[in-house]
Order: C-alpha cells, then structure tokens, then sequence
C-alpha cells in the first residue's frame, strides 16, 4: 500500500482528503506543517512513497519546504493548492515538484496523478539506443543524463523525458495534449498549462537567450517543435 505525507493545515481538508485516499488504497500521514513534514522525513525517518504538499501553509511555505526536501530527497511530490496563476506553476516546478494540482481536487485525480508518477519513476525513456543529439545538446535517455558541450545540465527527470520526446520526434509539432500523454501519462486528468511550465523551466536550461528561442519553437496554437538541423 503506497505511503503518502500529507503537508496540509486545514484540519477539515485534511481529514477528507485522507479518507479519500485510504478508500483508494493509499496510507497517509499528516503533517500540519512544512517543519513538521521536514521533521517527519528527516528526524523520525517515516517509511514514504510520495508526498502531497500545500503551499499555503503557516510559517514555512509549500515552495521552501519543496526546495529543502529536493536537496536531501527524490520522493515524488507533487503541489496541493489554490492559486493556479501560471507563474505558481513555474514556481513549483523551480523548487523541484513533480506536478501541481490546484485546489479543489478530486481524490480520483489526485490518486490518478500519484500513479502516473510512479509509472514514470520506473519507465525510462528513449530509443532503444538510448543516444541522442540536438545541436550542442548529448542526450543519454538510458542514463537520463543531458550534456552541453559536454558540461552536464542539472535538468529534472520530467524535464529529460520531456526532452527525449522532442528529440525523438525532430522538426515535428507536438501539442500539449500528446506531450501530457506520452510524458506525464496523464491523459484527460492532466493540466495543459503543466506542459508550458516545464518547456520553460527546459528552455531556461538549454537555450542561449530563452527569451528567443531557437532550438525548442513555440507554434503558436499547436504546441511546440524541436529544430534539427
């Protein structure tokens, strides 16, 4: 039974948020607030396989209780909360999550998106090769490594599949729809703006001037397309 960490101070939201995921098959800890989820992982050493965070949390928010879990941790966590304005997104990808679900939620969703994540975390992406290149850009899928000019980026897991899907599919339009699909295995239950957070979270990472970018092009309406030369 896959062990959630709860990090949410609405007593009320909290209690059925639990009692959702236990009918769907999940154990969950609460944690009414980021110390004490910090406390949890860190000081107790609980036993976990995700973690469900809030932003809005008293004392120490959601953002800075992510940063400090992503340098000492890889657990899957995704962002529970409110505020949906597309620059929360990035924010939340910035700091390390996995995804961002906003508030209200479904805990069919919610559990949903738990299990796309686990599917990711054991599928690797690629070719059967495993090498690719794009410009300046060494792409390992195997290894799930990236490497400019030979200087390894320091890109996410969703961010090198992300950009294994381009590679793999050079000079062609993806749209948001097909890329939820093929690289967050979300489907119907996933959120298209996710995809344009993490496109600019790669773009900041592999383009000279992201503001301009000419490996990874916006087409507006459509999606986006990878030039290879």
């Amino acid at each position: 039974m896959p062990r959630i960490l709860l990090v949410e101070d609405d007593v009320a939201l909290a209690e059925a948020l639990t009692l959702a995921l236990k009918t769907l098959g999940h154990d969950v800890v609460v944690a009414p607030t980021g110390e004490r989820a910090l406390e949890a992982l860190f000081t107790d050493r609980l036993e976990l396989d995700f973690i469900l965070l809030d932003v809005m949390l008293p004392g120490m928010d959601g953002f800075e209780v992510c940063r400090r879990i992503r340098a000492r941790s890889r657990l899957p966590l995704v962002l529970l909360t409110a505020r949906g304005d597309p620059i929360d997104i990035v924010a939340g990808l910035e700091c390390g999550a996995d995804d961002y679900v906003v508030k209200p939620a479904e805990p069919r969703v919610i559990d949903a998106r738990i299990k796309a994540i686990g599917r990711r975390a054991t599928t690797a992406p690629g070719p059967s090769a495993g090498q690719l290149r794009v410009g300046r850009l060494e792409i390992d899928a195997g290894a799930m490594s990236v490497t400019r000019d030979g200087v390894e980026l320091a890109l996410t897991a969703t961010e090198i599949r992300l950009l294994v899907e381009f590679a793999e599919h050079p000079n062609q339009v993806l749209g948001r729809q097909i890329l939820l699909k093929r690289v967050w295995d979300y489907g119907y239950v996933g959120d298209s703006r996710i995809v344009d957070a993490a496109v600019a979270r790669l773009r900041a990472k592999i383009e000279d001037d992201p503001a301009n970018p000419v490996v990874l092009k916006t087409v507006r309406g459509l999606g986006y397309r990878l030039v290879s030369e």
